[in-house]
């Protein structure tokens, strides 16, 4: 008799057979491809499986990287908070600084002391 060709499309595998052997082999052929389609959606539910559990974990990793930027957050407003404060203090310590020069402009330092004490004392002597 005549050949005929088949072709399973998910293994792409080609079964040759003849005529007179095709009413009995068209049953083998349907229970062949209901098996080769539950390999397929097997294969296919391992995949999601594989997915959803890669996507569990990147959303739990998204949670942490979400906790620690909260976390750098508030550490950052408090450094802010802080930083405030300190150029506050520092504007005090300038003005207390300028105060100070202004103060020590108007003393007499050491040697000038020194130098006039012994003016006073020769005086003194002569009166």
């Amino acid at each position: 008799g005549k050949i005929y060709l088949t072709m399973f499309v998910p293994l792409y595998k080609v079964i040759i057979m003849s005529k007179s052997k095709i009413k009995l082999s068209k049953s083998q052929n349907v229970k062949a491809e209901i098996r080769h389609l539950g390999v397929f959606i097997e294969h296919v539910n391992d995949g999601v499986k594989l997915i959803a559990e890669q996507y569990g974990d990147i959303k739990k990793d998204i949670g942490d990287i979400k906790q620690t930027l909260n976390s750098h957050t508030e550490t950052l407003k408090s450094h802010t908070e802080m930083i405030g404060k300190l150029a506050v203090d520092m504007a005090i310590v300038k003005e207390d600084v300028e105060f100070i020069k202004g103060s020590l402009k108007k003393k007499v330092d050491v040697d000038e002391f020194s130098a006039l004490e012994r003016r006073v004392a020769l005086l003194e002597k002569h009166r």
